[in-house]
């Protein structure tokens, strides 16, 4: 872990002599390697942000500072899309836990690690503080959010503190990946120690290694997809590492196994290659669904809600394909949340993390007899055009950053999916998760933090809605020199809500001229970009004329290259570009909020 530049540098402490409880723990962080803490302070975990600061000098973990929780919590799952590992956050009580409750469900629906710690007042009602400390005492916190964490507990002792941040980050880690929360007592953190209990050896705690499937199973899947007359692969969760994505590229080469993937997750596979059926979207374009309506063996790789694509598929007939699966999700359906879809018809079920399974099956696969597809002709030029649009959007980016690495953390809503072309498995990580608004600001800061000397630029792509939620994270972003760019499609509206009330106004025979009502963001319209100078980042815009948004993103880009956080106010024309499904199609069902 390479420290960030750290505006705060706590001044040594003179006093060694005594220890307390959350000296203790603090110290078991630090053993557990977690890198970073982002938090908003409060005074249930006082205790435990004094151990950090005086006790083990603000290093591994280091604070960030926040200035809303679902900011730190956010922050904190844009590092893990980015890295692949752990940070923690530190939620301040009750209070804070509802606050940052969004951003931990939509961790849990994507599926990443995280340590989240809580705090809560005194359990001894004996030690509680008049009035604040009863109101920020639950007599059972975790259940606010044990519906979308792996596990919660609150310990008694430092002992069990231990224990708990041991398997809490054991479990945080082990597939499938989710958040983990520890609760502590701040009387347990502010008791005096005689002497600091032994720490216990974090290598022997690890998450275990991942299970391999039962060679039959495999034997029995590779049968069916070298015997297949026209396979599909369809890749949802994966690895970002490079290694991943050359062993699904080497088998669906082997297979001559047409690609489908999706915008919900990050890139998976080039999507110029040959066997790539596009454009990606937030449902299959009517390439792809005809690509696997047409399939008789279908590879699904933990694929977001296979259920329903499949019914999007096929409708009301039967599944004819044969299905083979690669996921061991199931281990954490729960009966909370519906993040789990429907039930899918499974012919070969390898409960395994299917970048697992996918160099077991590249090595037992026959190669297939096929004819390689044609490439994809080329794509005509697309230029400005006279109105601001998510189309126009994408060109600009694409002018904009030739010849630079970057990575997006997030698309909007309505994003044309052939738009952009990915090679790299950091070309973009993915959507939030759980579409909770106001996740994108921090996602894209962690994203950042994670990405900070590597030379690639994040850029994430939002809509007003989630970046006015979620704009404060800028700030943590300024203040601790993480440059990272955004670019607000503006629409001033929470256009999908749009649709869907024209929906509604035409079923019901009702005026559909009256959608915007309780929709629109404007009168006054608010500077987007004054709202980003205001917490020390660059601001341009409000850019309206597609000719100059190439030059804005150049600009933003080029900040970003020097070390700043950039916002572009980018006023695109309410409405979509593309369905959202990802080409001109038969229009979908609006979803969530723009």
């Amino acid at each position: 872990m390479n420290p960030i530049i750290l505006p705060e540098t706590p001044l040594p402490s003179a006093s060694r002599d005594e220890l307390w409880s959350s000296d203790a723990i603090a110290r078991m962080l630090q053993a557990l390697e977690v890198p970073w803490v982002a938090l908003v302070p409060g005074a249930s975990f006082r205790g435990l942000h004094d151990s950090l600061v005086n006790h083990i000098g603000n290093q591994r973990p280091q604070m960030l500072l926040c200035l809303h929780e679902q900011g730190a919590v956010s922050i904190a799952h844009g590092y893990a899309k980015a890295s692949g590992r752990m940070m923690g956050a530190i939620l301040h009580s009750n209070v804070g836990l509802l606050n940052g409750s969004m951003g931990i469900f939509n961790a849990w629906c994507d599926r990443v690690p995280m340590l989240i710690l809580g705090a809560t007042g005194p359990w001894d009602s004996a030690k509680r503080r008049p009035w604040i400390d009863w109101i920020h005492t639950a007599s059972d916190q975790g259940a606010l959010v044990r519906g979308y964490t792996k596990w919660d507990n609150q310990p008694g002792s430092v002992q069990a503190a231990y224990d708990a941040l041991l398997r809490a980050a054991q479990m945080a880690t082990t597939a499938p990946c989710g958040p983990t929360y520890v609760n502590l007592d701040a009387a347990l953190q502010e008791a005096k120690l005689g002497d600091l209990p032994p720490l216990p050896d974090p290598s022997r705690f690890r998450a275990p290694e991942a299970p391999r499937p039962a060679p039959e199973q495999v034997a029995r899947a590779a049968a069916l997809l070298s015997g297949a007359a026209s396979p599909v692969i369809m890749i949802g969760r994966s690895r970002r590492t490079m290694e991943s994505w050359r062993a699904r590229v080497g088998l669906a080469e082997k297979l001559g196994a047409r690609v489908v993937t999706d915008l919900k997750v990050g890139a998976s596979f080039p999507t110029r290659h040959p066997l790539f059926v596009g454009p990606p979207g937030t449902f299959l374009s009517e390439a792809a669904t005809r690509a696997v309506r047409e399939a008789d063996v279908v590879l699904a790789l933990d694929w977001v809600d296979l259920a329903g694509t499949l019914k999007q598929v096929y409708a009301d007939r039967p599944v004819t394909a044969k299905i083979v699966s690669a996921s061991c999700d199931v281990h954490v359906h729960r009966g909370f949340s519906m993040d789990y879809f429907g039930l899918p018809p499974v012919d070969v079920q390898l409960l395994v993390e299917p970048d697992v399974a996918v160099p077991l099956l590249l090595e037992a696969c026959r190669a297939r007899s096929h004819t390689s597809p044609a490439a994809p002709p080329a794509e005509p030029g697309r230029g400005a055009g006279d109105v601001l649009t998510l189309r126009t959007v994408a060109a600009a980016l694409d002018e904009a950053t030739a010849g630079v690495e970057v990575c997006l953390t997030g698309l909007p809503l309505g994003w044309p999916g052939d738009g952009r072309h990915f090679a790299h498995p950091l070309d973009y990580i993915g959507g939030n998760g759980g579409g909770g608004v106001g996740a994108g600001p921090g996602i894209t800061v962690g994203a950042a933090l994670a990405l900070k000397g590597s030379g690639r630029v994040p850029i994430g792509l939002v809509g007003d809605g989630d970046y006015l939620m979620g704009l404060t994270a800028l700030w943590t972003a300024t203040h601790y020199r993480l440059p990272c760019l955004f670019i607000v499609c503006n629409n001033r509206s929470f256009y999908n809500d749009e649709a869907h009330q024209e929906r509604v106004a035409r079923m019901r025979g009702r005026p559909v001229e009256n959608k915007w009502i309780g929709q629109r963001i404007n009168e006054p319209d608010i500077d987007l970009a004054l709202l980003a100078v205001a917490q020390g980042a660059k601001g341009i815009g409000p850019v309206t004329d597609p000719a100059k948004l190439s030059g804005a993103i150049a600009q933003g880009v080029r900040a970003v290259l020097d070390g700043e956080v950039c916002v572009i106010d980018a006023r695109v024309r309410p409405g979509y570009d593309a369905d959202i499904s990802g080409e001109r199609a038969p229009r979908q069902e609006p979803v969530g909020r723009t």
